[in-house]
C-alpha cells in the first residue's frame, strides 16, 4: 500500500509542532500564575473589608486559607513553567531558540529570583501570618475551635513558605 507523501511529516516539523504546543502551555501557565497575585490581593482586601464591616476578627482566618490555596496554585504553575523551560532547553529534538538558553544564563537572574521569592513569601505567606497575628492579638477571647483553626493555618502557612523556598533553591540548582 502506497503512503501519501502529503500526509508524511518530517521529524523537524513534528518537533516544531511540539515546541509550539508546549510554549503555548507555558504562556497560559505564566498568565495564570501572574494573575494569581492580583486575585490574592483582591481576596485579601475583600476579606479585610468583611472583617472590618462585621467587627469580628474571626473573619481574619479566611486570609490564610485564601492565600494558602492561591499560593499553592501559584507555586504549582511556577513549577510547571520551570519544568517546561527545562524540557525545551534539554530536549534534543526541539528547535533551539537562543532565548531558551540566554534568558536563564542572565547574570542578574539570581538576584531577580531572590527578590521574587521575597515577594512571593510576603504575598502568599506574610499576609496570612499578619492576619493570624491580628487574630491572636484580638482583645476578646476567641473560641477554642477558632484558636485551633488558627494554629492549623499557621502550620499550613509555614509548609507553604517551606515549599516556596525549596522550589526556589531547586530552581537555582538547575
Amino acid at each position: 500500500m502506497a503512503r501519501n507523501p502529503a500526509l508524511a511529516t518530517r521529524p523537524d516539523e513534528v518537533a516544531l509542532a511540539e515546541y509550539k504546543q508546549i510554549k503555548a502551555e507555558q504562556v497560559a501557565r505564566i498568565n495564570t500564575r501572574d494573575n494569581l497575585v492580583y486575585v490574592t490581593l483582591v481576596a485579601i482586601a475583600g476579606t479585610l473589608t468583611i472583617t472590618h464591616s462585621a467587627h469580628s476578627r474571626g473573619y481574619l482566618l479566611l486570609v490564610p486559607v485564601v492565600t494558602w490555596v492561591l499560593g499553592w496554585t501559584y507555586l504549582a504553575n511556577d513549577h510547571m513553567i520551570t519544568a517546561i523551560g527545562r524540557y525545551v532547553r534539554e530536549h534534543p529534538g526541539l528547535p533551539g531558540m537562543r532565548w531558551e538558553t540566554d534568558h536563564p544564563a542572565d547574570k542578574r537572574r539570581a538576584s531577580r529570583k531572590t527578590i521574587q521569592l521575597a515577594v512571593d513569601l510576603v504575598t502568599f505567606c506574610g499576609s496570612g501570618l499578619a492576619a493570624l497575628t491580628a487574630f491572636w492579638l484580638a482583645p476578646a477571647p476567641q473560641p477554642l475551635l477558632l484558636v485551633a483553626a488558627a494554629a492549623a493555618e499557621a502550620i499550613a502557612t509555614g509548609v507553604l513558605a517551606w515549599q516556596f523556598i525549596a522550589y526556589a533553591a531547586r530552581g537555582r540548582a538547575s
